[in-house]
């Protein structure tokens, strides 16, 4: 069920503030990460070249960092956020106003869906998505491909395995080298961000006495930072078997892939 993002209004600079922090301590996990979201761009503008007036919705959108980028190079879409997080998307409403519909729901719960209108023509998500358990995502993606027009377009980027523990173990080695040569190896991890965050009196009225979200729940969406462990191949597999009718890998770099699907 979609619910307003949070009833107290956060200030601009606060906001931008904190969420200039999000974006450092997430180049600490994805040295390239401006180059994922420029692929990100690159394939959901190339697939609706002939939508004039496109819908688009990000799946666990936190606080806005791949919609603000979309909207730079399609600024007539529509954008829809979606997420559980009342915090994240506070932030993202404040700072960046009037670009998206911020909406607050929990993608494992079916209902989610509702938020959404009769037709969108893509979706997008980073790093969001490797929370849910196989069922849910492919219940997820069904209901994606149903509200998505003939043409339509879902990119999904996130850290997917490699099929076997030699290929994973050497894309490690590859992933802390990339780490060391962009300076991000000692960033402000997740964690220390949300204690940080959760410990500013200024954000009070938003964040309460709540805790910060859990890496080792999977209890919601507020709480999605294990793995399901699923490849890029099955990520495909799934998006076919939800009704796309083309999918697979269109970007790698280590173990962190960008998954395209086509209506």
């Amino acid at each position: 069920m979609a619910e307003p993002p949070t009833d107290a209004v956060i200030n601009p600079d606060v906001a931008a503030e904190w969420i200039e922090r999000w974006e450092r301590q997430q180049e600490g996990y994805i040295p390239q990460r401006e180059e994922r979201f420029a692929v990100i761009t690159d394939a959901v503008a190339a697939a609706l070249s002939g939508v004039d007036s496109p819908v688009i919705v990000d799946l666990g959108c936190g606080p806005g960092s791949l919609i603000v980028r979309l909207a730079r190079s399609l600024p007539t879409a529509t954008f829809i956020g979606v997420d559980a997080e009342p915090l994240l998307l506070g932030l993202a409403s404040a700072h960046h106003d009037g670009i998206a519909t911020w909406v607050r729901s929990d993608l494992g719960d079916p209902g989610w869906v509702d938020a959404l209108p009769g037709t969108i023509h893509g979706a997008v998500s980073s790093t969001a998505l490797h929370w849910m358990h196989r069922d849910s995502l492919a219940g997820l993606y069904r209901s994606l491909a149903q509200r998505t027009a003939p043409g339509g377009v879902f990119v999904n980027a996130d850290h997917m395995p490699l099929p076997d523990e030699r290929l994973q173990n050497l894309s490690a080695s590859v992933y802390a080298g990339q780490r060391h040569r962009a300076g991000v190896a000692d960033r402000e991890d997740y964690h220390e961000w949300w204690d940080a965050v959760l410990a500013d009196e200024r954000l009070s009225p938003v964040t309460g006495a709540r805790p910060r979200p859990q890496a080792d729940s999977a209890d919601g969406a507020e709480h999605h930072h294990g793995s399901n462990l699923l490849s890029a191949a099955e990520h495909a597999r799934l998006l076919q078997e939800a009704g796309y009718t083309s999918a697979g890998p269109v970007w790698q770099a280590a173990d962190d892939f960008v998954v395209a699907a086509l209506r």
